[in-house]
């Protein structure tokens, strides 16, 4: 890090292909630019690895097939049978956020999920889908996700506002938890950084030794921040399919 520049420098959006309709900004920045990386490190990896579709798998297919099982199993533990045909959106949801991760681990990379405008964007996609799925599949008895059954009458007035609150601040603590751990992180990589150089490799062993350790740190909150993402939109699902269970 240069001296004096200032640690959240790095989550700077910048125009790459300056670009502009209707008076609206829409330029291809350096954030759309690292979706894209990936989501074609994404297409490529799992398209190579099956591409062979070996009977002895090799490594990078036995991955392929891991991820599958992985998300499958998750969409079937959490969702139910009837989850299954909203596989595909899981799984592509969850490999995005994954990459979109640990990509941002590169030296100067750039991390879309440490902005909260991305985060809230795919949080809203899962909580207007779960609710549009809901409603199409239950109608009115849709409601019954905001009434707990077994509770006496008085308490209904106190615990369905409570319910519905919690329900539309869905989409606010699931954007807000993966922006929140990878902007923190990112952070404190680049603060210990800038111990690093300033203190010079004699003085700044100590620093070094904590990046090493932060930067381990910080891979497996990629992956476990990806997988609380995805798990908690088979949750949203589960409840729009069974309402009121």
């Amino acid at each position: 890090m240069a001296a004096g520049e200032s640690p959240l420098h790095q989550f700077e959006i910048t125009p790459i292909v300056p670009l502009e309709i209707g008076g609206v900004d829409v330029s291809f920045t350096n954030s759309a630019l690292w979706m894209v990386i990936a989501v074609i490190v994404t297409t490529v990896l799992l398209t190579v690895g099956m591409r062979g579709r070996a009977m002895v798998p090799g490594r990078l297919q036995s991955v392929a097939e891991m991820s599958y099982e992985f998300i499958a199993n998750m969409v079937r533990d959490n969702a139910g049978s009837e989850g299954r045909p909203y596989f595909p959106f899981l799984f592509t949801l969850f490999f995005f956020i994954l990459f979109c991760n640990l990509l941002g681990m590169v030296p100067y990379s750039f991390t879309p999920t440490s902005h909260i405008i991305v985060t809230f964007a795919m949080a809203l996609v899962v909580f207007i889908g779960v609710t549009l799925i809901g409603i199409f599949k239950h109608g009115v008895g849709f409601l019954k996700l905001f009434v707990p059954s077994g509770v006496p009458l008085p308490l209904m007035f106190i615990l369905v506002p409570i319910e519905i609150i919690s329900y539309f601040v869905r989409p606010i603590s699931l954007s807000l938890r993966l922006f929140a751990n990878m902007m923190a992180g990112h952070t404190m990589l680049k603060v210990f950084g800038s111990f690093v150089v300033s203190l010079g490799i004699i003085a700044g062993w100590a620093p070094l030794l904590f990046i090493v350790a932060l930067t381990g740190l910080e891979i497996g909150i990629a992956l476990l921040q990806a997988y609380v993402f995805t798990i908690l939109s088979c949750l949203y699902l589960h409840d729009a399919l069974h309402p009121g269970h």
